[in-house]
């Protein structure tokens, strides 16, 4: 009983700080008021029936406090072409956010800033829950009326509070680089259960995968490490972007914060920068080579580039790895410039590798192995073998690359599965930083190298 109470002192401290307060509350409320009725204003003089909803936190009550976020959604008849949606949907964003700027997800959207709050206005279709969609934002609206159906007062609290502990773990947003819990899942996760203690407990016990049908209404089975069908749509899982890593990390946590509650969970932890010369000294110190490829970062929204960077990566350092240089760790960097990173246990390696052959005693596949290396006359270097070692044909044969840093220059670096634009800029330019070269990357990405050398769960 005394852990519990102390878990639930900390969630109500945390509760108190991060709900909006009635100022707030009432900012959002004009703010929101103001935008509509001006959204409205433009859809008069459509040619079309079309309406405006307010969907997201804000729409349910379960914003942190200090966020300004307002996401609303004019709603189009589905007999509406794609062209004329989306041309309306621009018409009316820059008309009521002058001052935006277009943005595109799979549609073109308009985001900017309205009486001091970032404004997403985004067109969709009005279409019936279960229906086909025309656009994956469409079931939007959905999502948003199931959860103001279910949500009170008191579960939003809990909602808040979930939500800043994932932001305090680092495992709150659905982008393609965080690959975490997203607003909604966060909310349907809280509403499963009840209130967060309940939740966290739960998630303590998890063995991956781990799903929940709050409808119990699933057509579709999903391979990922955590399921949640979306109670809108029986296809869909809405953890589906989750990584296995932010489960895992959401495990850990959880069992942190019911071993030793504390509000320190609840808070994001920024490492401090390194620089040039504190990355050298890791370096230094752990005895390894770290390479990095380096090249102008494409010019694509984030949800486009963490793909194919994440693509690049694990195209290269599964190279070195078959080829023998054993990455050890791994990480992409981006910002103006980019970076493929990759630590390995060994830079270069001898002129010979072995490969080994079949038993002896598996006839037909030893043959084959025997024969196909027992002429090598005309090639470079002829191989050692094939012969016998143990039970099975051995030979030890030359290596293509013993230097990692010779491969990573080399046009093989060409046939990994490259994201198609990071390949691109790849063929433009690009340099390869090897050893306590990778020290110069400080100067960008001094917080994410800080994060590599001094990695937290």
């Amino acid at each position: 009983m005394a852990a519990e109470e102390a878990r639930r002192r900390v969630i109500e401290r945390v509760r108190e700080r991060v709900t909006p307060d009635a100022d707030e509350r009432e900012a959002m409320r004009e703010a929101t008021a103001t935008l509509v009725s001006r959204i409205e204003a433009e859809l008069d003089a459509l040619p079309v029936e079309a309406d405006v909803v307010q969907v997201g936190s804000t729409a349910r009550g379960t914003w942190l406090a200090g966020d300004r976020d307002i996401d609303v959604f004019v709603r189009f008849p589905p007999s509406l072409d794609r062209a004329t949606l989306e041309r309306y949907g621009l018409e009316i964003g820059n008309a009521v956010l002058p001052e935006g700027h277009e943005e595109y997800a799979e549609h073109p959207y308009v985001t900017g800033e309205f009486a001091g709050f970032d404004v997403d206005l985004v067109p969709c279709y009005d279409v019936a829950e279960g229906s086909a969609l025309q656009s994956s934002v469409d079931r939007t609206p959905h999502h948003n009326a199931y959860l103001r159906a279910h949500i009170d007062d008191d579960l939003a609290g809990e909602i808040r509070v979930f939500k800043q502990f994932l932001k305090g773990i680092g495992a709150y947003g659905s982008d393609l680089r965080t690959r975490g819990f997203s607003g909604y899942l966060s909310e349907l996760l809280v509403l499963e259960f009840g209130d967060l203690d309940s939740l966290l407990a739960a998630a303590a016990d998890w063995h991956p995968p781990v799903a929940f049908d709050p409808e119990g209404h699933a057509t579709t089975e999903h391979d990922d490490p955590l399921v949640m069908v979306d109670p809108t749509d029986p296809s869909r899982n809405v953890a589906a972007v989750c990584s296995a890593e932010n489960v895992a990390r959401l495990q850990h946590y959880a069992r942190e914060f019911r071993a030793d509650p504390r509000e320190a969970l609840f808070e994001p932890r920024e490492p401090e920068p390194l620089d040039a010369e504190a990355v050298a000294t890791h370096v230094e110190r752990r005895g390894t080579t770290p390479v990095a490829v380096v090249f102008d970062a494409p010019d694509v929204v984030d949800d486009q580039l963490y793909p194919q960077l994440e693509k690049s990566l694990s195209g290269i350092r599964d190279a070195l790895d078959r080829r023998g240089f054993d990455p050890l760790r791994a990480t992409a960097l981006a910002d103006d410039r980019a970076a493929l990173f990759v630590e390995l246990a060994h830079r270069t390696l001898p002129t010979v590798e072995r490969h080994e052959g079949p038993p002896v005693r598996v006839r037909r596949h030893a043959e084959g192995f025997a024969d196909a290396y027992a002429d090598r006359s005309g090639e470079r270097v002829d191989p050692y073998g094939p012969f016998i070692d143990g039970d099975r044909y051995v030979v030890e044969r030359e290596r293509d690359f013993t230097d990692a840093v010779a491969f990573l220059k080399s046009e093989e670096l060409f046939s990994v599965g490259l994201g198609a634009q990071v390949e691109t800029e790849l063929e433009n330019d690009y340099e390869v930083l090897a050893g306590d070269e990778v020290a110069s990357l400080a100067a960008e990405f001094g917080t994410e190298l800080a994060r590599y050398f001094a990695p937290r769960p």
